[in-house]
């Protein structure tokens, strides 16, 4: 394998914003197939990528000759065509949420490895630049121990725009938790390690609503930092995006990440201002009013792929581990069950 044929199943949001932009950018992969049944779509593909094959169906991509498959489909339907994607003998990339259950992802896994395959998750919130940041701010040892993290991704979105995230139900891995909290647990664990409790709150605040639209979980981590995790697509205010306190100083973010609007409007990974956040946007830490600026390290969606093609031709680990995201469907599936009952 010298380059990397690449086949993506979906082109709605994860498809054409995440995924197919970085796949072309990067020389040491191919975008040879796209599936979508959505006629709008098919025709966008094939407008922005003349030499791919748009196909309708997912089983015209698995006759092709392809080396990986990256699952950009609905949440209920990852583990299936993940199992897919293994039994033809190819590599995977399967979106977040990887699973519903904590069984089937590690069933996934297990299969994987009984097969010589790589898989892997696209944890691409990992590399926003705001995390980034924050990450690199706490190893500084600059806010001292760390005692409590708050983490939001909050909105207002109070019409949900037809999609199947709109009709979606907690066993089809719909709901802001399984969409949001599968980034915002993940962040939580990169940064502070096992958790040993959980608290939730979670309700469906849109009438009518299939799943949940608003969510509060607190985190116990073994280390003892608590971190609080708000997902909400009914806030007419946001919260800051982070609030970190330490020992030493604190930690405040505003905003969220830009690299998805500026895919959205056309950016390209190759462009030179791609993830570039304005100074007006940093973040401040410090005490009290004696505050400054922490200049914002650049978001890299691209490095995932980056990383991706480091593994697969070169035996480097993989980007991000399966087991990771199993742990946070793990703790995603313990807080439906414990509203449920």
């Amino acid at each position: 394998m010298s380059t990397i044929r690449t086949g993506v199943i979906g082109f709605g949001t994860s498809g054409r914003v995440f995924h197919t932009p970085f796949i072309e950018a990067n020389p040491e992969f191919s975008l040879d197939v796209i599936v979508t049944a959505n006629a709008e779509r098919a025709s966008a593909a094939a407008s922005l990528y003349p030499n791919t094959r748009v196909v309708a169906s997912a089983d015209e991509l698995f006759a092709a000759e392809l080396d990986l498959v990256v699952i950009g489909s609905p949440s209920g339907t990852h583990v299936s065509l993940a199992h897919r994607a293994l039994d033809a003998g190819l590599a995977v990339v399967v979106d977040k949420p990887f699973s519903v259950t904590e069984t089937e992802g590690l069933s996934l896994i297990g299969r994987a490895e009984e097969l010589g395959l790589p898989i892997t998750v696209f944890q691409n919130r990992r590399w926003d630049g705001d995390f980034l940041t924050l990450r690199e701010l706490i190893a500084s040892g600059a806010l001292g121990e760390i005692r409590r993290f708050e983490s939001r991704f909050e909105w207002w979105k109070p019409d949900v725009k037809k999609s199947w995230k709109a009709d979606a139900t907690t066993a089809d891995g719909g709901g802001i938790l399984y969409d949001l909290g599968a980034h915002l647990i993940d962040q939580a664990i990169q940064l502070f390690g096992r958790v040993t409790d959980v608290y939730s709150e979670v309700a469906a605040q849109r009438p009518g609503g299939a799943a949940d639209d608003d969510v509060f979980v607190s985190l116990l981590h073994q280390t003892g930092v608590r971190s609080q995790l708000w997902m909400n697509g009914l806030a007419g205010q946001a919260g800051p995006r982070f609030h970190v306190l330490g020992s030493q100083s604190a930690y405040t973010k505003w905003g969220l990440d830009g690299q998805e609007p500026a895919l959205i409007a056309g950016v390209l990974p190759s462009d030179d201002n791609y993830g570039v956040e304005s100074p007006d946007a940093w973040g401040v830490a410090g005490v009290g009013d004696e505050l400054s600026a922490v200049p914002a390290i650049r978001g890299q969606y691209d490095i995932y792929y980056s990383l991706l093609a480091d593994s697969l031709l070169r035996g480097q680990p993989l980007p991000v581990d399966p087991r990771d995201s199993v742990e946070v469907i793990r703790i995603i599936e313990q807080i439906h069950a414990s509203h449920a009952e």
